[in-house]
């Protein structure tokens, strides 16, 4: 690919952007790198796609009917650029990216003409060469093979543009798991970490920015074995924990978490990190799906009931204060009532702080698709609805448990309110608080005075009795 100048291009030259983002994290992480890698090129960024020069749809394949959402919005996305094409002689270019893309393929192009480019997840590096063909009128435009080294080479530009004192940085991508009713396997590709000295490399740039927190991203973040950094090669590979480890050690950088988690790949070292490392907050997502074991095996998941519920208890022995997150998918094909009461029964055990549930939903190509047994659709409202109002009652209590206490808070943001700044606990909660303006950026130690299920509200410790 030709070196781009550094130069800014020349007003005249600017071009708009307009980035839509579906779903994950990963997915967030990956639109603001292309938002990156097309700047040099005269793009900048558009809240709008009316009158863009370059819209961008990144998809995800993990929701219901997601691709069907992504075709709704080309639907939309058509007369705009019909417009656009009228008014000033040159026509948006429309780009599909992302997961959809992946499992699409050429059938978005075959459905919906008016997209000109489709860009797998691990090429979005090649998007400049592809935008300039779309030019040239020439080249088919699809590109969704997976050559994640090549990606991440090139988008791991240290020189990323930061939104606030918190930033994604994915280390990991792919999965090995084929957990039945998943597609990621077939859109993200097998399991690959990035090098020690990539990571260290942008965490280190985002904390020259003003980043105090850092959250490390992987469709499977725990399965992490990066190349040890220089100096260490005898190590050939690093895991997660020894990560953290490292990066804890980075000047500026004071809070640092991670996600998506595989119990698989749980070991010793990462759950001993969480005890010795006070950076790495005591807040870990660990997706479970299901409590019964018939249904964990039917989904491929690798690891019984059990075999879960004593990771959390090691977890909980390492660290007192920790928090659990999880995931939760009801209705899979042959779950039955008991086998619901197993799942009811995993979540009073583990007592989750929060947890993300579902409605399970058939993915085309995925083996839980075509399993007998499907759950009839009133059956999983009933018991969605059963499982969410005890995760409710959980993530309230949890909350209330935090009144009286005293939470170190990484202010984020001006609040609703005159005089108020919004920011986060160690748990991911959002706290509100009475502050001065020029706190934003700072962790602060906030009493917390009240608690809803989605927020908790405080006041300043006074600076004198703050702890060390």
């Amino acid at each position: 690919m030709t070196e781009m100048s550094s130069e800014t291009p020349k007003a005249a030259e600017r071009k708009r952007l307009y980035i839509k983002t579906y779903g994950c994290q990963m997915n967030v992480y990956d639109s603001e790198r292309m938002r990156d890698l097309l700047t040099p090129l005269g793009y900048e960024p558009s809240d709008t796609p009316e009158g863009s020069d370059l819209v961008i749809l990144n998809t995800c394949h993990i929701r219901e009917k997601a691709a069907e959402k992504v075709y709704s919005e080309l639907g939309r996305l058509k007369p705009l650029k019909e417009d656009k094409a009228a008014a000033t002689g040159t026509p948006m270019t429309i780009t599909v990216a992302g997961c959809v893309a992946q499992a699409e393929g050429a059938e978005i192009k075959k459905r919906a003409p008016v997209v000109d480019l489709v860009v797998g997840p691990q090429t979005y590096h090649k998007l400049p060469e592809l935008i300039a063909e779309v030019h040239r009128g020439r080249g088919d435009a699809l590109d969704t093979e997976f050559e994640v080294e090549e990606k991440f080479d090139t988008l791991a530009a240290p020189e990323r543009q930061v939104d606030g004192y918190t930033a994604f940085v994915t280390v990991q991508e792919g999965c090995d798991k084929f957990c039945t009713f998943c597609v990621v396997p077939y859109t993200r590709g097998a399991e690959w970490s990035r090098p020690v000295d990539q990571v260290v490399a942008e965490v280190r740039a985002l904390a020259a920015k003003g980043v105090r927190e850092v959250t490390l991203l992987g469709q499977n973040v725990n399965a992490y074995h990066g190349a040890a950094p220089s100096g260490h090669e005898a190590d050939g590979t690093w895991g997660l924990g020894r990560l953290v480890r490292h990066l804890a050690l980075i000047g500026g950088i004071e809070r640092i978490r991670f996600t998506t988690s595989h119990p698989k790949d749980m070991d010793d070292e990462l759950i001993q990190t969480f005890a010795d490392e006070p950076k790495l907050m005591p807040y870990f997502h660990l997706p479970v799906q299901a409590g019964s074991d018939k249904i964990l095996k039917a989904m491929n998941r690798k690891h019984t009931a059990a075999e879960y519920i004593a990771i959390i208890e090691k977890l909980r022995a390492a660290r007192s204060d920790i928090a659990i997150s999880g995931d939760m998918i009801v209705g899979f094909p042959g779950e039955t009532d008991a086998d619901f009461e197993a799942t009811m029964a995993l979540v009073r055990q583990v007592n989750y702080a929060s947890c993300f549930s579902f409605k399970y939903s058939r993915r085309p190509g995925t083996p839980g698709a075509a399993m007998f047994g499907q759950v009839d659709e009133a059956v999983k409202t009933e018991r969605l609805a059963r499982l969410q109002a005890l995760l409710a009652e959980q993530q309230q209590a949890f909350n209330a448990s935090m009144v009286g206490k005293r939470l170190p808070v990484l202010f984020e943001r001006d609040g609703r309110n005159a005089g108020q700044l919004n920011g986060r606990s160690p748990y991911l909660q959002a706290v509100h608080c009475d502050a001065p303006i020029e706190m934003i950026g700072q962790i602060i130690e906030v009493e917390i005075t009240g608690a809803s299920k989605n927020a908790l509200s405080g006041r300043l410790v006074p600076e004198e009795t703050r702890a060390a």
